[in-house]
């Protein structure tokens, strides 16, 4: 190439030149090496792509004489074997040997920033680069925009992007990967659309990134019938992404039409899609074709296959089966056993997950992390704890997340508090589901004070954003009244799903905002978000309380008609509940009784109150009758009778049920009232003396009413009134 240059026309333009002049720099050399130089980079070679770094980098530190291919050699082969750091600090070495870096020094350097996150390292290889003027040889350009867009903000990779895209098509999917990979999917689309070159790797990365959203698949199924009409073919990649939206969709029919492609394509014994295939089958009900794919690919020993067999079966309840083809398989890894320890735990066998934990001889972090959930959620607290305690040097933040979650699934909202101020005091990563576990430990103790403390931590981290996150900080202001913080943290959420929605519509319902709450349902159906069953609970409840019958009712009958959800006991009590506080008491009666399944306490519940609040004694006896058949020690069903009874004057009736409350020795919980105060919560009822402060608080409290008492009459009206 440097003699091409050497004999070109004086007539060539200077842009020319410089486009020609990119491809010299590999062997462009003063002088030539001498031959053991060659032969000991080879060998640095070998050894790094082996693994054998400490014998590659003796070699190489022995070297009278290193050229700047050893010095690429020995920091590509630590980077080939994810040992960023000595390669960061090699490249250190060799900036202060003076020794110049070429395109794929510049490559191997940005692409091990971009790996360790090396935000300022990297910028300072950027300065070097432009000075040199690498920055567009295709690999170079493509490293630095791959590390802008994993290290910095988006609109800094956008900057690279502009100034490097054109001649290297590389840019626009790394460039399109960056937007998916920050869940921009609008400009996603755009700059797809402006592609010059829609390679399957271009459609594929799209594709994923519709499907990652929880209201994207129909248009990721949607682009991949695009793709097909393209006349682009799906890889691997594609397939596999796509049979994993028909699972999650439940489509049988358009994933079997996927499956034949895969068989027409020859992907069908590929370890991946058989497993996602496997799963998909599970998942839609279709067993046997499950296993089909499974003994289709058996002989080739695919534990992949064998494991989202088992994963798929377990998800859908039947342990049994995966128990057998568990105990089929002649080669067992960590994944089966730790599948197989969930699905012992998840049909009550709890001494199966036992005793498989025990047997396993090989116990991978991740194995542990899985008992310790198995241990909390069956009870066994003080063994999850111990295992805990024994795993000290072990521990990563799923560890610490699965203990947190057992102190709150065993009631110690507390000692999950304590547990993350350990954590903080360890520097511990955190993850999303750090805070979303710490703020349902929040929401259960009512603690609004710690609540804020734990927001003010989300706020320094980038999970502020994130959708579960947000959610479990929406419910948390939700339930400490706080509507107006619940309606900031739901703006603050990139990109709401329908769980978001729905907790932050629930929170306007549970606070008597029905109107507010059904406009809100109504926005987000404006914005496609798709409702869900529990998004149907929240609803129903809002216009319960906004006294929204019709359209309740014409809600309800949408859900099964518009959106094919099945109703639960749940919607069956919403809209008895909607009825009868309307005072269609009657009407909501009639509803329970022509339900298509049984009715439960707490439907007769809310039918009794409804009629005790519209003094409908016939039908309160009756609704009455029925939860005494269900429960009969029901206290509250006997106070509401009671209650009833003395409003129509029925003193008679009214004993009768006082001596068979008597009768039964029942007794009504007493109600309780509590506050916050320096982050803990003081519990108060009626004649309680159980607080340690009671003598001081009873003594204050009589101190206040004796200063009220001896007020005179007219100065305390006057008072009263504002003067």
């Amino acid at each position: 190439m440097a003699l091409f240059l050497r004999f070109c026309p004086l007539s060539i333009t200077w842009k020319r030149k410089q486009k020609l002049q990119l491809f010299t720099t590999l062997l462009q050399e003063s002088e030539p090496h001498p031959p053991h130089v060659i032969s000991t980079n080879i060998s640095i070679a070998h050894c790094a792509k082996l693994g054998k770094l400490e014998e590659a980098r003796h070699m190489f530190d022995e070297m009278p004489m290193r050229t700047v291919c050893s010095w690429n050699t020995m920091i590509s082969g630590y980077s080939q074997w994810g040992k960023y750091t000595e390669a960061l600090n090699l490249v250190s070495i060799m900036h202060s040997s003076c020794v110049k870096f070429n395109e794929v020094s510049f490559s191997a350097v940005l692409s091990a920033c971009a790996r360790t996150g090396s935000l300022f390292l990297g910028k300072q290889v950027h300065s070097v680069l432009l000075k040199s003027g690498y920055e567009r040889f295709g690999s170079v350009g493509s490293a630095l925009l791959y590390f802008y867009v994993h290290c910095c903000g988006i609109g800094e990779a956008e900057l690279v992007f502009e100034e490097l895209r054109d001649g290297n098509h590389v840019l626009w999917s790394l460039m399109l990967a960056g937007y998916v990979k920050r869940d921009m999917m609008i400009d996603a689309m755009k700059i797809f659309e402006k592609m010059p070159v829609r390679d399957v790797v271009a459609w594929t990365t799209l594709i994923s990134g519709y499907a990652k959203r929880e209201d994207g698949c129909e248009r990721a199924l949607d682009l991949f019938g695009c793709m097909r009409s393209s006349e682009v073919l799906p890889n691997e990649f594609t397939l596999d992404c796509v049979i994993r939206i028909c699972a999650r969709l439940k489509i049988l029919s358009v994933g079997k039409v996927v499956h034949g492609l895969c068989i027409k394509d020859g992907f069908d014994y590929d370890n991946s899609i058989g497993g996602a295939l496997a799963e998909f089958y599970c998942v839609c009900d279709a067993v046997d074709d499950a296993k089909r794919v499974y003994d289709s690919i058996a002989a080739e020993a695919c534990l992949n296959v064998a494991n989202s067999l088992i994963g798929g079966l377990i998800s859908i309840g039947r342990v049994e089966e995966a128990e057998r083809i568990f105990h089929g398989l002649t080669e067992k890894n960590l994944i089966s056993n730790n599948l197989m320890i969930k699905g012992y735990a998840m049909s009550g066998e709890f001494e199966k997950s036992k005793k498989l934990f025990e047997k396993m001889s090989l116990k991978h972090l991740t194995s542990l992390n899985t008992m310790i959930t198995v241990y909390s959620k069956n009870g066994k607290l003080d063994e999850a704890v111990k295992l805990f305690d024994k795993i000290k040097g072990e521990r990563n933040c799923v560890t610490w997340n699965s203990m947190m979650s057992g102190y709150i699934h065993n009631g110690q909202h507390n000692e999950a508090l304590q547990l993350y101020v350990t954590m903080r005091r360890l520097s511990v990563e955190y993850s999303r589901s750090t805070f979303s576990v710490l703020f349902r430990a929040c929401t259960c103790l009512c603690s609004f004070q710690q609540g804020q403390v734990l927001h003010a931590h989300l706020a320094k981290t980038p999970y502020q954003a994130n959708v579960y996150v947000g959610t479990a900080l929406i419910d948390f202001y939700s339930k400490c009244g706080r509507l107006a913080d619940a309606q900031r943290s739901f703006t603050s959420i990139f990109s709401p799903n329908v769980a978001a929605w729905t907790a932050l519509i629930n929170g306007y319902a549970y606070h008597g905002h029905g109107s507010e709450a059904i406009l809100l349902f109504r926005s987000m159906l404006v914005q496609g978000v798709i409702p869900n069953a529990t998004t149907f609970v929240a609803v129903l409840s809002a216009c319960s309380h906004a006294g929204l019958v019709d359209e309740g009712l014409e809600i309800f009958h949408s859900m099964q008609i518009s959106y094919r959800i099945t109703p639960t006991i749940e919607h069956y009590t919403s809209v008895v509940d909607l009825l009868g506080r309307s005072g269609h008491v009657k009407e909501a009666e009639e509803f329970i009784t022509q339900m298509p399944i049984k009715a439960d306490g707490v439907i007769w519940g809310a039918l009794l109150n409804a009629s005790c609040f519209w003094n409908d004694m016939e039908v309160g006896e009756r609704a009455a009758e029925k939860l005494f058949s269900l429960d009969p020690n029901s206290i509250s069903a006997f106070v509401i009778l009671s209650n009833m009874y003395a409003v129509q004057g029925r003193w008679g009736k009214k004993k009768k049920i006082r001596r068979r409350v008597q009768s039964l020795e029942l007794r009504k919980d007493q109600g309780c009232s509590w506050i916050e105060l320096n982050n803990n919560i003081h519990l108060f009822s009626v004649g309680d003396k159980t607080h340690p402060y009671s003598d001081v608080i009873y003594k204050t409290l009589e101190h206040i009413k004796a200063t009220i008492n001896s007020i005179p009459l007219f100065n305390y009206v006057y008072s009263s009134n504002g003067g």
